[in-house]
């Protein structure tokens, strides 16, 4: 049996202590709650998920219950959560659990990964917090996490290696639990005190073991983070308005002149409108759009 790597006590004891408090974590948590957390979670802070994914549970506390609903609920609940086709893709996911899995949520990762949005992250994070399965949960944070501590570089590859898995997989305790409270303190070292910029050092509980830091901090922190883009004038920025006015609308037809008089972008706009449309987040009525 090979030893525990020394970055494994630190880091659990220090999260056992200084854990946020998330509801997804509380006992009791179903793996539709867990499942749901981890959708909206992905490029969004946990503060701003917290009242959505309260609201969505109370609403919508199993598969069956989401799959019930109409699509234009969901994405009204949704709201400006933002990146709505996850929403559509949750929705899409929780008939495939009801039809398919008697409204479990599955524990395999290899089963998880058929379902619709859920890629590798998910199923091996869903895996570990809802079943206590022995997981590789490789989100950027956690990506950076051991990029820094563990191999002493600046920041993760821009794209995820095999090779950088390989060694994730090695700093992964082997008993299910530890390695569960493994995933989770490094996820949450690297959301709070690990960060891209500024990472708060004096507090972190492995500085002294931190092959980064006692290398004196080689390399560009950026080296592997893709740059965002800005959302004033962006498409992007044209889709949430245009779901915003849906939403508003309460399932009432809201006409395409109506959309460009308050959008005066008009390329921009129909090129939003054409591209919500495909995505199937609206629905053309006429001259008009709704939610569908």
């Amino acid at each position: 049996m090979e030893p525990m790597n020394p970055l494994v006590v630190p880091l659990t004891q220090w999260y056992d202590t200084h854990a946020r408090d998330l509801p997804w974590r509380a006992p009791g948590t179903t793996p539709w709650g867990v499942l749901v957390s981890e959708i909206m979670l992905q490029q969004t802070p946990a503060a701003r998920v917290i009242p959505y994914w309260e609201t969505w549970l109370a609403l919508w506390p199993s598969p069956a219950d989401l799959a019930d609903a109409t699509l234009a609920e969901v994405i009204r609940a949704w709201g400006t959560l933002g990146y709505p086709r996850r929403a559509l893709r949750l929705y899409e996911c929780a008939a495939a659990i009801a039809q398919g899995y008697g409204n479990q949520v599955p524990s395999a990762e290899a089963v998880l990964r058929t379902l619709p949005g859920i890629g590798e992250y998910t199923a091996a994070a869903v895996a570990g917090f809802a079943y206590g399965q022995r997981t590789v949960v490789l989100d950027v944070n956690v990506r950076r996490v051991v990029a820094r501590a563990h191999v002493g570089e600046a920041a993760a590859p821009p794209v995820l290696t095999r090779g950088e898995w390989a060694v994730a997989d090695g700093l992964v305790p082997t008993e299910p639990a530890l390695a569960v409270t493994w995933n989770q303190a490094a996820m949450e070292l690297g959301a709070v005190i690990c960060r891209v910029r500024n990472p708060g050092c004096d507090a972190c509980p492995v500085s002294s073991q931190c092959a980064w830091r006692l290398a004196g901090y080689p390399g560009d922190v950026f080296a592997g983070v893709r740059r965002t883009q800005a959302w004033e004038g962006t498409d992007r920025q044209a889709r949430g308005r245009i779901m915003a006015l849906l939403r508003e609308a309460d399932g009432e037809l809201v006409p395409v002149d109506a959309i460009e008089a308050a959008l005066p972008r008009t390329p921009q706009v129909r090129r939003a409108i054409d591209g919500l449309v495909s995505d199937g987040l609206a629905a053309r009525d006429g001259e008009g759009l709704r939610l569908p």
